[in-house]
């Protein structure tokens, strides 16, 4: 009996199915560029963003913006189950019809709608390539879930998220990502691993939840430094009295009178967070602090 030198032809389409010149190819779309659509299409990076599952709880795993599903198929062959959320009507109908079998099994579940909008599952972990235009609110929505991420971004989205006071990415970014979790890049990714390639590269950046070293309540603390930082150039005592209508604090000028003098002569930028969680304790005691909602 002659012995077959081919693969099983389930291997072979199991290949196709995680191809993503193939993937794109049979969704037959163009990327919309106005939507921040650059599909990831490098098979080692797509490999090696999968590849951090390993260290993670993968019982429920969340992607945002699944594209056409070219993580969505590495992530299916590590996790118990994946949503993916698209917002483009077209993808989402593609992945409905390109994961149909995982679907009818359970294993996926296709969510369409904005990733903003759409009410997000309780998940263990999420791996995404998210949209530049929408990362930051992505990630405010994510990070207070608790819950380790994985995220592609603009590489100076996350040399900002990873950033130590007193240098030059540091800001409202940096002390927001760092007050839910560990952030750290753990490599870059060139526009030529896009389809069609950004302008800028990108970076993977890599989430572990902790709570923070110091206790404050968590509203009027990110109000306050969503306050402060929309005015960085300004000295804390300028930036305190001048942003009341965003932190929230009604007699900014009893927190100013209290505060510690050589802290107000600093600038936003200079601050570790345990200070701007002084600050915001300080405002507490001296005001009624009622961040708009």
């Amino acid at each position: 009996m002659a012995m077959s030198h081919g693969r099983d032809a389930d291997e072979r389409d199991h290949d196709q199915q995680r191809d993503p010149d193939a993937l794109l190819a049979r969704a037959g779309v163009r990327a919309d560029t106005d939507q921040d659509q650059h599909f990831l299409v490098d098979d080692r990076v797509l490999d090696r963003l999968a590849s951090h599952t390993t260290e993670l709880d993968t019982s429920h795993v969340l992607e945002i913006g699944a594209g056409t599903g070219a993580l969505t198929a590495r992530l299916l062959d590590r996790a118990e189950r994946v949503t993916a959320v698209e917002r483009d009507s077209r993808l989402a109908t593609f992945l409905r019809e390109e994961f149909a079998d995982a679907i009818a099994a359970g294993a996926l579940t296709v969510v369409e709608g904005d990733a903003l909008v759409v009410d997000l599952p309780e998940f263990t972990a999420s791996l995404s390539n998210l949209p530049y235009g929408i990362s930051s609110e992505v990630l405010f929505r994510l990070l207070p879930r608790k819950r380790p991420l994985v995220v592609t971004v603009q590489r100076e989205f996350a040399e900002r998220m990873v950033a130590a006071p007193n240098t030059e990415n540091y800001g409202r970014l940096s002390v927001t990502a760092g007050h839910y979790a560990d952030c750290e890049i753990v490599e870059t990714v060139p526009p030529a691993a896009f389809s069609p390639p950004p302008a800028v590269e990108s970076a993977v950046v890599r989430t572990t939840p902790r709570d923070p070293d110091y206790s404050v309540p968590e509203e009027p603390f990110l109000a306050f430094v969503r306050g402060v930082f929309t005015q960085r150039r300004k000295t804390l005592r300028n930036a305190i009295r001048n942003t009341g209508h965003i932190t929230g604090i009604e007699q900014p000028e009893a927190v100013v009178e209290a505060a510690d003098e050589e802290l107000l002569g600093k600038r936003a930028g200079e601050l570790a967070p345990e200070q701007f969680a002084a600050l915001t304790e300080l405002a507490i005691e001296h005001t009624d602090v009622a961040p708009p909602k």
